[in-house]
């Protein structure tokens, strides 16, 4: 399949991999990579000396392209846009701030740069910035939100009919059939995060993935709506259950205190694991690889099959 997207991406698939914190690192972005879609390494954690280390792990893991996401709100040094420039990276996508603020020295050392909106009115902002494509994100989607919500349905057309850079629908995404509908909204190529945390190559614990395959589609949450702070989706347990209701106590940032605990230790009840609906959607945990065939087989299969 050829795209917008694989064209200026230099992938074969159409499907980009969800800067997910602590978890978008070597083993998982270069499965993605080198599985034929675009492998993206996190910054979100902050923890730019390990990020750094696995930008060297992916050289030596995959000789297919990848990138680098700049989260903002959680990288807030200005030296991450030198670091990442330094570091040979190619590809960028920026997120959880102003488009304005880092994309013309992104463009200006010869990046590619994408930005993820959560509303229309980001999408036209990062267009004026110069962006060269969007991530189009719906609320369905596990991760920080906009409280205001608005579902992948009903944004990705909007953001098409507005304007004229590639779209990269995400929030919902798991197969096939899913990424049929994104395109046929306008999107020109995929965002998939919870549907490879339930991957073999994904370093988290188990006990989460077990979670995701069991889940309904009714098993998430989305929490903190009325601030202060950005809203998220997560994972349904006994403890994001009483932060739905009550909210968090001690803000909820306070809830990441224990990441590495509920993330790569199975603790799920100790903080907040960020998951999206399409969770009720996946039923079983499979290599990289496999998923992104079988998305793709399904795709046209899919396409084909539609009435005419």
């Amino acid at each position: 399949m050829r795209t917008r997207i694989t064209d200026m991406l230099g992938i074969e698939k159409p499907i980009v991999q969800a800067a997910m914190g602590w978890i978008a690192r070597a083993q998982l972005s270069s499965a993605v990579s080198n599985a034929g879609g675009m492998g993206i390494i996190e910054t979100s954690s902050g923890e730019l000396d390990a990020v750094r280390d696995e930008i060297v792990k992916m050289r030596v893991a995959t000789t297919k392209p990848f990138g680098v996401n700049v989260a903002q709100a959680f990288v807030r040094d200005p030296s991450i846009i030198r670091f990442v420039i330094d570091n040979g990276i190619k590809f960028v996508t920026t997120s959880a701030g102003d488009p304005m603020k880092y994309t013309a020295m992104l463009k200006e050392a010869g990046l590619t740069v994408f930005h993820v909106v959560p509303n229309l009115a980001g999408a036209v902002r990062a267009v004026e910035a110069g962006v060269d494509g969007l991530i189009v994100e719906g609320g369905e989607g596990g991760g920080f939100k906009n409280p205001k919500d608005v579902s992948t349905m009903v944004l990705v057309p909007q953001v098409v009919a507005a304007v004229d850079v590639p779209v990269v629908a995400a929030g919902g995404i798991m197969d096939g059939r899913s990424m049929a509908a994104a395109f046929a909204l306008g999107a020109e190529g995929v965002l998939m995060g919870t549907r490879l945390l339930a991957s073999t190559e994904c370093p988290v614990h188990d006990e989460w993935k077990r979670r995701i395959v069991a889940a309904d589609a009714t098993d998430t949450v989305f929490l903190n709506r009325a601030g202060p702070g950005p809203a998220l989706r997560a994972l349904r347990t006994e403890r994001t259950t009483r932060i739905e209701k009550d909210g968090a106590p001690d803000g909820i940032f306070a809830e990441f205190a224990n990441t590495q605990a509920v993330y790569f230790g199975g603790a799920l009840e100790a903080g907040v694991a960020l998951t999206g609906q399409v969770a009720g959607r996946i039923g079983d945990v499979k290599p990289v690889a496999h998923i992104l065939d079988e998305t793709m087989a399904e795709y046209a299969a899919t396409v084909a099959g539609l009435p005419r």
